[in-house]
Formats: C-alpha cells, sequence, structure tokens
C-alpha cells in the first residue's frame, strides 16, 4: 500500500511537471520580462544594463500591438489588447501570441543595446520547439543546452550577479531547467500543459448556483454532464441531444465541387458576370495551364481562351472556407461585397506555386521548384465549361476550375529573423492568378512603422504543401538504390 501511493506521488509529479509550462512561461517569466522592459518591475532600475526601453518606444509598441487586431484573422485567437496600458489584463493565451509571433516584430532594433532583443528571440526559438507535435531526441539536447545557457545570460544581463538584485531570480527562472527533462521524461507540453485543464475550469465556473454550497453545484453540474455524454455514446443520439445547434448539410448559398473537396465557397457572390476585359490575368493563368504543346502537339493561344471564357459560366465568389478539418480557416477576398467596420482582417493569405529557377536563361531547360508566397487574396473566379472544349483539350462532358486571384508581397528577404518563421514586407509585387488549391491558409499581419508588415502565420507545418516532383524523385532514387 505504502509503495503504491509512493508511485501515485511519483506519477502526479511527473504529470504536473509540464502542466506547469504554460505559467511558467507565459504567466510568469514573459509577464516579467514585459515589466523589465517598461521598468515596472518591483521598482528596480535597471542597473549596470540598458534593458528599459525608452516610454515613447514602448507605448508604440503597445499601439502596434492593440491597432494589429484589425489585420489578424480572428481564428488566431482574442483581439490584442495594449501590452503598454497600465493594468491591462493579459491572457496566457494573449501572452504566448505575443511573444512567439508579434514580440519579436516590433521591438526589433529598439533596445539601446541588441544583446538583449537577441537574448528575447533565443528564447522564442526554444519556445517554438516545445508545443511541437513531434519531438526528437536531438531537440530536446537543444531546448536542454539553450535553457541552461539562456538561464546563464539572463543572470549575467538582468540579475548583474548583484545579491539587491535577488528578486530578478524568482523561482521560475530555476524552473525553466526543468523544462526538457520534463519533455523526456512525460512528451511534448501539448499533452499535458494546464490549456485544457483552465479552459474547462472557465467552461463549468458559471455552474456555481449556490454561495453557500459552491462544491455541491459543481460536482452535481459535473455529474450531470457525464451522464449526458454517457447516454449519448451509448444511444447513439449526440445529434438529438446537443445543446448546441449543429451546422448539418451544406450552408445555404455555398458552392462546393467534388473537384476541390477541401473548400467550400461562401456569400457574398457578385450579381454579375465579371466583363471580359477585366480578365487579363486569368486568361494569361489559363493559358499557361492548357498550353502543353509536348503532350497534346498544339499551343493555346491567348484569342482561344477568351472566346471559350466567352461560352462558359464564369462566377466571381467573395468567400472561401477551408473544409478539410473542423476549424477550418475562412478567408475573404478584399474587393468583393462590403466589409463590416469591427470585421477582422481574413484577407492576406499563404500559397505556394511551381518557378522556374532558369526563367532568366533562355538557352536553359526549365527547372521547376516550390515555392512559398504571402498575399493578399482578391476576387475568386469559378469557370464552368459545360460542354467539351477541344480547343483546350477538355474532353469531358463538363469541366469546373477555381482559381484564386492574389496580389503578392514582396518579402524583406534581409529583415527577417533568423531561426523563426517571420517574414516582412513593405511593398506589393505581381498578381498571381493560381488554382485554389495552391492557397494554403490564412495569415495576418502587424504593422512595424515606416510601411512596413510583419507577416504572422501561426498554422505550422501542417499546413504546408507536399511537392509531388520532390515525392517522384525521392522515389525514384529509392529505387535506383
Amino acid at each position: 500500500m505504502f509503495l503504491s501511493i509512493i508511485l501515485l506521488i511519483l506519477m502526479w509529479l511527473l504529470l504536473t511537471q509540464l502542466s506547469t509550462v504554460h505559467d511558467i512561461f507565459w504567466e510568469n517569466l514573459i509577464k516579467n520580462l514585459i515589466k523589465l522592459w517598461a521598468s515596472d518591475f518591483k521598482g528596480m532600475d535597471s542597473g549596470t544594463g540598458e534593458y528599459e526601453l525608452e516610454k515613447p518606444v514602448w507605448a508604440a509598441i503597445g499601439e502596434a500591438t492593440a491597432s494589429s487586431g484589425e489585420f489578424i484573422p480572428s481564428c488566431y485567437g482574442a483581439c490584442m489588447p495594449n501590452v503598454a496600458d497600465e493594468g491591462v489584463y493579459l491572457m496566457a493565451e494573449m501572452i504566448s501570441f505575443w511573444s512567439i509571433y508579434i514580440g519579436p516584430a516590433l521591438p526589433q532594433c529598439k533596445f539601446h543595446n541588441c544583446c538583449y532583443y537577441d537574448h528575447f528571440i533565443c528564447l522564442i526559438r526554444l519556445l517554438n520547439i516545445c508545443p511541437q507535435f513531434e519531438i526528437t531526441h536531438e531537440e530536446i539536447t537543444e531546448l536542454n543546452k539553450g535553457f541552461k545557457s539562456w538561464v546563464q545570460d539572463y543572470e549575467q544581463m538582468y540579475y548583474q550577479h548583484d545579491h539587491e538584485r535577488l528578486s530578478l531570480c524568482p523561482l521560475t527562472i530555476h524552473a525553466i531547467l526543468h523544462t526538457a527533462p520534463g519533455i523526456k521524461d512525460c512528451s511534448p507540453v501539448w499533452c499535458n500543459w494546464a490549456f485544457p485543464m483552465e479552459r474547462y475550469c472557465g467552461i463549468i465556473g458559471p455552474a456555481i448556483r449556490s454561495w453557500q454550497f459552491p462544491f455541491a453545484s459543481l460536482a452535481w453540474h459535473v455529474l450531470e454532464q457525464a451522464r449526458l455524454a454517457h447516454i449519448k455514446v451509448f444511444y447513439n443520439v449526440v445529434t438529438e441531444l446537443s445543446l448546441v445547434t449543429p451546422h448539418l448539410g451544406t450552408i445555404c448559398g455555398s458552392y462546393e465541387n467534388p473537384a476541390y473537396p477541401t473548400c467550400r465557397l461562401l456569400l457574398p457572390k457578385s450579381p454579375d458576370r465579371p466583363p471580359i476585359n477585366t480578365l487579363s490575368l486569368l486568361i494569361g493563368a489559363l493559358v499557361t495551364r492548357f498550353d502543353d504543346p509536348t503532350t497534346y502537339g498544339t499551343h493555346v493561344s491567348p484569342g482561344v481562351v477568351k472566346r471559350c471564357l466567352a461560352n462558359a459560366d464564369l462566377q466571381e465568389w467573395g468567400k472561401v472556407q477551408w473544409i478539410d478539418t473542423d476549424e477550418g480557416d475562412t478567408m475573404r477576398p478584399s474587393e468583393v461585397g462590403k466589409v463590416r467596420d469591427d470585421s477582422r482582417g481574413a484577407s492576406y493569405v499563404r500559397y505556394e506555386m511551381y518557378v522556374d529557377i532558369h526563367a532568366r536563361q533562355c538557352n536553359i531547360a526549365p527547372k521547376f521548384q516550390l515555392e512559398t508566397f504571402y498575399g493578399q487574396l482578391q476576387p475568386i473566379y469559378v469557370v464552368h465549361f459545360g460542354t467539351p472544349c477541344s480547343e483546350l483539350n477538355l474532353h469531358e462532358s463538363s469541366t469546373t476550375i477555381i482559381m484564386a486571384q492574389i496580389w503578392s508581397c514582396r518579402l524583406n528577404e534581409d529583415e527577417s529573423i533568423p531561426g523563426l518563421d517571420i517574414h516582412f514586407y513593405s511593398g506589393e509585387g505581381n498578381t498571381d492568378v493560381i488554382d485554389l488549391t495552391s492557397v494554403q491558409c490564412v495569415v495576418g499581419r502587424a504593422s512595424c512603422g515606416q510601411n512596413c508588415w510583419a507577416i504572422i502565420d501561426c498554422s505550422g507545418s501542417l499546413a504546408w504543401a507536399i511537392s509531388q516532383v520532390h515525392d517522384e524523385e525521392d522515389n525514384s532514387i529509392n529505387e535506383e538504390d
């Protein structure tokens, strides 16, 4: 019996070691760093360091954070408040989002000594590894060494080995050193962190109906929820007993096509057919799509495409939703329909295309490479050929093509942050018309001043496209081996 109790205690310690990771970083460490930069940490000065930001600079960072909510999709989380305001309430989710995506872009080059910014970026690189779905032993070793080095630099930069500044080294600084061993013992942090439990506490909190017997109210609420869940599963009546109206079937006015199973077009839809003289980019994209002399032996000219478009059903849509997941992104072009004043930006997307790396060298055979682009989504065109069109080598009785027009962002590659997937742009480039399947996800933006924007992409590696060309090359290599 005694041994069983000891084992249970050890298991509980292991499970709680990582469940407080978000408390260590988001609720304590990052908050303390923000207070240090804002000269608001327990009334202490910077000592021999130079980590305090000037008040106008910190105020500008706060204003830029608050204004970024207009350009960040609602699916990315709650709208960020002004982090520079006194008494502002920041949830752990807000702090984590600000730290990983907005923070690295805004304080850049704002410190008197860049070593403090580099120190912060080093922490963000390590934090990006922690919530990965899969973590290798090499990455755990990197985390272990990285956090040790980060703590040592923190003690030198902020604590400065001065016993009068000992309050700058709370217990959470030491707890950081246990992150890598905790991941090794208990799996990645997303399996054990406290976000789900805190959300659950937020759900059951309103169940307290009696101030005299609060725990009895909670107990009855949890018991009734458990009973209802068992009844739903046991009798297969999940839909009938759902307390929330489920979204069944297609959305009114939406459009889906079997050739595009991962997306759904939503209203608004332009009532008028777009004029043919405004479709030069679409015509050029279709010429590239159908012009394949190596296969069909004939060239497709813009005049042929224009003539075929005149006989096709052409529609212009104003919203697309990804339906390959339960929480698919919804993207809205910037030029179709009216947008509410309080709406949050969902018009910038990440898309991928094959690019000829020898395009400027006419005497070399084309070699295509998959590259990533960002841009503002413009009209979505649905082209439906109701009859076979031999001029375009379309021999089926009915063919539907959905194309997206995107105004690309001209990235500033020299301003990218090493080790972080944060890109900057200061202007728009070409307008691309691509197949809708090349659009990967919606992205957000944050203004960095002087007409410079940081692109915020929360999708991670799961939303990146897989190059079929590379896969075929890899398979051929394996077969040869």
